[in-house]
């Protein structure tokens, strides 16, 4: 039993063996870079492009090959490099060298590997030599219609112009141009040379300015550097010795330090005795003001206060002292004038009736005219005495009246006068009010404020008013000089006042 399993076990080994030599030497695999060409019996691929080709291609994949009918062979897919060195002539007829280089290779697509199989599959070593050949027939006959300067400053048309000539052969070899450089350019006669002197020497006369700048500015620059660098020493010398002066004063503040926290204390000693006096003072002024200041201005004021009291007092009693001694004199006068009448016409009934008398006992109407005569002249007479009595009363009167308004006058001039302008005072604006008797037309932005101003304006300026407040003052009392009488009739100059207006 455990030999017959060993041999089924040898049996199915060697039969995978087998499967496996076999599986390995059928199936073929192309690598990326690559593609299987396979040709033989039953090689056809998938399409109608496969089918007109005659043998089968691919590529990234594996596939089976019966070996003895049908045959493998690899197409290698990277790129390749071909050297170029192409000796041309240009428009100019300058020979000249051109060295580039073409990098191409096999196409991707089944149309360029077809074509590249055909033309290189047991050839591929001789790709470079026919893209070598064909590529240096399209640049000569490219170049023969460019000048030097072109293939110099416009590389771009030149390699443009050439893959764009050579397209149509590579299609047909199947081959793509991955890049095409024209590396060098050489001449034998020296043109390029010749051409880049001007230039070089423009560049070279540049550099060189450049150079002299570059030293002048290097010299400048190194001047500057110096300057800046005394600048700086300098600089660091001054800040050290203001640094050294602010240690020296820092150090002698320091010394000083205890005389003048001396000095300081004594100082805030006399600045708060000064605020103490000064306090002190004040405090003094406050008494000074509360105990003699305001208690003397009270007095004075009551002092004042009494005198214009008193003042007034004797006035009002010398103008009712005058008023009563004019009705007193009136009275007199009254009375006197009654008695007078009386007797008058006493003696004129007595005339009248002697003289009837007298007509009567036959004496005559001579005798009764002259008895009628005397009495009228007795009755005029006592009518004259006493109209004489009435004013001898009535001046007596008016005479006390002036004497108690002269001392009035003397002692309050202003009061008097006062008084007078009061009573007189509508009769002034009246005439005052004349000034503006001729005035169609007034605007009075302030209202009574204005008025009482133009009025008081009138006043002022000598007006009408003014000329009546004049003359009521000098045709009073006081007399038309301003001087009052005295009671023995001496004049007595009435006190200076201020003019009233």
């Amino acid at each position: 039993m455990p030999t017959e399993y060993l041999v089924i076990g040898g049996a199915a080994l060697v039969a995978l063996l087998v499967i496996i030599l076999l599986f390995k030497a059928v199936w073929r695999v192309a690598e990326p870079n690559e593609a299987l060409i396979i040709s033989g019996l039953g090689a056809r691929g998938s399409g109608d492009l496969a089918d007109s080709l005659g043998f089968k291609i691919v590529t990234g994949k594996g596939t089976a090959v019966l070996p003895g009918f049908q045959t493998a062979r690899r197409l290698r897919l990277d790129s390749r490099a071909a050297n170029l060195q192409v000796s041309c002539v240009t428009q100019q007829g300058i020979p000249v060298v051109v060295r580039g280089v073409v990098i191409y290779k096999v196409g991707d697509d089944l149309h360029s590997i077809a074509n590249a199989a055909r033309r290189f599959l047991d050839q591929q070593d001789s790709m470079n030599g026919a893209i070598h050949e064909l590529f240096t027939g399209h640049l000569r006959s490219i170049i023969g219609n460019l000048t030097v300067e072109d293939l110099i400053l416009n590389r771009e048309r030149l390699t443009g112009e050439t893959r764009a000539s050579a397209a149509d052969e590579m299609i047909k070899l199947g081959l793509i141009v991955d890049s095409l450089q024209i590396q060098e350019i050489d001449d034998e006669t020296g043109y390029i040379t010749n051409l880049g002197k001007p230039h070089a020497a423009k560049i070279a006369s540049a550099a060189r300015i450049a150079e002299a700048q570059r030293d002048q500015e290097a010299t400048e620059a190194e001047q500057i550097a110096a300057a800046n660098k005394a600048a700086a020493w300098r600089d660091a010398q001054i800040k050290q010795a203001a640094y050294q002066a602010e240690i020296d004063q820092a150090q002698a503040r320091a010394r000083q330090a205890g005389p003048l926290s001396e000095a300081s204390a004594r100082q805030e000693v006399v600045v708060q005795e000064t605020r103490a006096a000064e306090l002190e003072a004040a405090l003094a002024e406050q008494r000074l003001q509360a105990q003699v200041r305001k208690p003397a201005d009270a007095k004075a004021y009551e002092t004042v206060t009494l005198s214009q009291a008193e003042r007034d007092a004797r006035i009002a009693q010398a103008e009712a002292e005058a008023r009563e001694t004019e009705l007193r004199a009136a009275a007199q006068a009254s009375q006197v004038k009654q008695t007078a009448a009386a007797e008058a016409e006493a003696v004129r009934l007595r005339g009248e009736a002697a003289a009837s008398a007298t007509k009567a006992t036959g004496l005559g109407e001579a005798e009764a005219a002259k008895a009628r005569g005397l009495a009228e002249a007795e009755a005029a007479k006592a009518r004259g005495l006493a109209e004489a009595e009435a004013a001898r009363a009535k001046g007596l009167a008016e005479a006390e009246a002036i004497r108690a308004r002269s001392e009035a006058l003397a002692e309050n001039q202003e009061a008097v006068i006062a008084q007078q302008l009061a009573e007189n005072w509508p009769k002034i604006v009246e005439a005052g009010s004349k000034a503006f008797g001729n005035v169609d037309h007034m605007v009075v932005l302030n209202g009574a404020q204005g008025i009482e101003e133009m009025l008081a304006k009138a006043l002022t300026l000598g007006g009408t008013g003014l000329g009546l407040a004049r003359t009521l003052l000098a045709g009073g009392p006081a007399g038309a000089g301003g001087v009052t009488p005295a009671a023995n009739g001496t004049p007595i100059p009435p006190k200076e006042a201020d003019p009233v207006v």
